[in-house]
C-alpha cells in the first residue's frame, strides 16, 4: 500500500519503501528504515541499543513498545559492580567525560521491541524486513554527513581502544569520515542470524551466547542471563490533546514522553510565541531536573508530572538540543514512529559479528545517581519520545526526532508550528529553534537559532543566551510522516541533520 518514509538517509528510507512493495506496513517500513539505520550510521546508533516504538494503528488505540535499555549483572557479585569502564572525553556538544567500555554496556532491548512490533501490526516477512539492511552490510556504502562527522569528532578516543572498533571503524588509527566507504560482512552474517532465528538469537541463541561471553571477559555487567530475561513492555500509549490533533507518545517510566505530553498540554493549542514556548520549556525542564532526573521510581515520577497538568494550568504561561528515528504512515492510516539510541557508543565491537555496543549506564545525563547504581533488571531512564497524531478529521502523523534532552524541545516546537500556528509540515521543522538549558541555581540559558521573533521574546524574557548557526545539528533532527484525510502522503526531513524520505 502507498507509504510515505521519514529516515536518517536515503539507503534506510528507499528500505522502508521496498517492504511495503513486498506487502508490508507503515510498521514494516519503519523497522525496515531502522535496520538498515543501524548499519549505515555507525557510531549515531546501533542495533545493540534500546528503543521505543510508539504505533498508532488505522483501526485501534495507540501504543507504545518499551525495548528500551535494561541495567544487568543479575546474578553478579558486588565486586563486579563499577569495573570495566573507560574513561573518555568527547569533543562532542562543547566537550564532555563519558565512561565507556564494556561496563557501560546495558541490556539491549531494540531487536526485541522491532520483533514484537512485527508480530503485532506487521505483514511482510520477518526476514523482508532485514532484507536490505543486511545487503547494505554486505555490499558496502558510504558514510554520511552526521555519522562521519561524528565518528571524526569523538573517534580518536572512542574508537581506538578496542581492537575490533578500531580495526572496523579507522584506518591506519585515523576515524572514517563523511564520504568513506565502509562494508561489514560479518554484520551482514550477524544480522542474517536474526533474520533466519528472530530476536532469540540475539536473547537466547548463540549470538547473544557471543556478545555476553566478550563482555564478561572484558570486566562489564552483560549476562546471557540479563539477555535470557530481557522481554519488550506493550503499554498504552500516553495521549495529549493540542488544538484539533491527539498525540500519543511513550509512558513513564520514559522521561521523554511525559515532559514531551507535558509542554504540549500546557500549549493548549492557542498560542506557539517563542516567549510561551520558552516559558513552557522552563516550567517543565525545571521540573524535570527537580523531580524526574533523581528519581529512583520513573514510573511513578513520570505519572506525577502528568497528574500535574492541570495543576500547572491553573498558574497559566504568561501570553505577550545519540540517537535515530525513523517516521513510516501508510494509506489505510496506521502511524509508526520509531526512535533507537546507543548512548555515545561504548567502543567495544564484539568480535566476528560487527555488532557496536551501547553505552546506555555511561551516559551522564541518565545516570543521575552514578555508575551502576540501579538494580539489575531496572530500565533505565530515556529522553526518546516518538509520537503519533491523530486529526479530528482522520489525518495521521508519526514523528521523532534524535538529540538528547533537546528531543522534547524539537518536538514541542515542531508540532506547534504544524498544530497551532498550522504551517506545512516541511516549513514547521525548519523553523529555527530555542533550547532552554536549566541550570543547578535556577538560572537558564537560552540556546537558540538566529530568528528575529526568537531574539525578541530572548529580549523581552532577560535571560542569558548562546546564538547558534542556522540550521545547527544541536537541535536535533525531526522526521516526519503524514497521512491527509483524503489519503495524501508526505515526508519531511530536517535539514539539521542528514535526512532523506520516500512515498511509494
Amino acid at each position: 500500500m502507498p507509504t510515505a518514509v521519514a529516515a536518517p538517509n536515503a539507503l534506510a528510507a528507499q528500505a522502508g519503501v521496498d517492504v511495503v512493495a513486498r506487502g508490508g506496513t507503515a510498521v514494516d517500513a519503519a523497522l525496515a528504515a531502522m535496520s538498515v539505520t543501524f548499519v549505515s550510521e555507525p557510531g549515531i546508533v546501533s542495533a545493540m541499543g534500546g528503543a521505543f516504538i510508539t504505533i498508532w494503528p488505522a483501526e485501534g488505540d495507540p501504543i507504545v513498545i518499551d525495548g528500551n535499555a535494561e541495567m544487568p549483572g543479575r546474578g553478579l557479585a558486588p565486586e563486579r559492580f563499577g569495573q570495566g569502564i573507560e574513561q573518555v572525553w568527547l569533543n562532542y556538544a562543547g566537550g564532555m567525560n563519558i565512561q565507556a567500555g564494556a561496563g557501560s554496556v546495558a541490556t539491549p532491548g531494540a531487536f526485541a521491541a522491532m520483533e514484537t512490533a512485527h508480530s503485532l501490526y506487521g505483514r511482510a516477512a520477518w526476514a523482508d524486513v532485514l532484507t536490505s539492511a543486511i545487503d547494505v552490510a554486505e555490499h558496502g556504502w558510504q558514510i554520511g554527513s552526521a555519522a562521519g562527522s561524528y565518528l571524526q569528532l569523538v573517534g580518536d578516543g572512542l574508537f581506538t581502544f578496542d581492537d575490533e572498533s578500531r580495526r572496523n571503524l579507522t584506518r591506519d588509527g585515523v576515524p572514517l569520515g563523511p564520504g568513506d566507504s565502509l562494508s561489514s560482512a560479518e554484520l551482514a552474517d550477524a544480522l542474517r542470524q536474526i533474520a533466519d532465528e528472530g530476536s532469540a538469537a540475539l536473547y537466547r541463541g548463540d549470538l547473544g551466547h557471543r556478545i555476553a561471553d566478550h563482555i564478561q571477559q572484558l570486566g562489564g555487567l552483560l549476562t546471557r542471563t540479563d539477555l535470557a530475561a530481557y522481554a519488550p513492555l506493550v503499554r498504552p500509549a500516553t495521549l495529549t490533546r493540542i488544538g484539533d490533533w491527539q498525540v500519543a507518545t511513550n509512558p513513564p517510566p520514559s522521561i521523554g514522553g511525559p515532559v514531551l505530553a507535558t509542554m504540549l498540554g500546557l500549549l493548549d493549542g492557542t498560542d506557539a510565541s517563542p516567549q510561551t514556548l520558552a516559558e513552557v520549556q522552563r516550567r517543565v525542564l525545571t521540573y524535570r531536573r527537580d523531580q524526574l532526573d533523581q528519581a529512583t521510581d520513573l514510573e511513578g515520577a513520570g505519572a506525577e508530572l502528568l497528574q500535574s497538568l492541570d495543576a500547572l494550568r491553573l498558574n497559566r504561561i504568561p501570553q505577550s538540543p545519540n540517537t535515530a528515528h525513523v517516521s513510516a504512515v501508510d494509506s489505510e492510516g496506521t502511524a509508526c514512529a520509531m526512535t533507537a539510541s546507543a548512548g555515545y557508543s561504548s567502543g567495544v565491537m564484539v568480535p566476528g559479528t560487527g555488532l557496536l555496543l551501547n553505552n546506555s549506564l555511561g551516559e551522564p545525563e541518565l545516570n543521575r545517581h552514578g555508575l551502576h547504581a540501579l538494580p539489575p533488571g531496572s530500565r533505565l531512564a530515556s529522553n526518546m519520545a516518538p509520537a503519533a497524531a491523530r486529526h479530528d478529521d482522520g489525518a495521521r502523523l508519526a514523528i521523532g526526532s534524535p538529540g538528547a534532552d533537546r528531543i522534547t524541545t524539537a518536538l514541542q516546537q515542531t508540532l506547534a508550528h504544524l498544530f497551532v500556528r498550522g504551517i506545512g509540515l516541511q516549513e514547521a521543522i525548519d523553523h529555527p529553534r530555542l533550547h532552554l538549558r536549566v541550570l543547578d541555581d535556577d538560572d537558564v540559558v537560552v540556546e537558540y537559532e538566529p530568528h528575529a521573533d526568537i531574539e525578541s521574546a530572548i529580549e523581552t524574557l532577560g535571560w542569558p543566551s548562546n546564538s547558534h548557526e542556522p540550521v545547527a545539528m544541536y537541535f536535533g533532527g525531526v522526521g516526519a510522516a503524514m497521512v491527509g484525510a483524503e489519503g495524501d502522503l508526505t515526508a519531511a526531513g530536517d535539514p539539521r541533520r542528514a535526512a532523506a524520505t520516500a512515498v511509494g
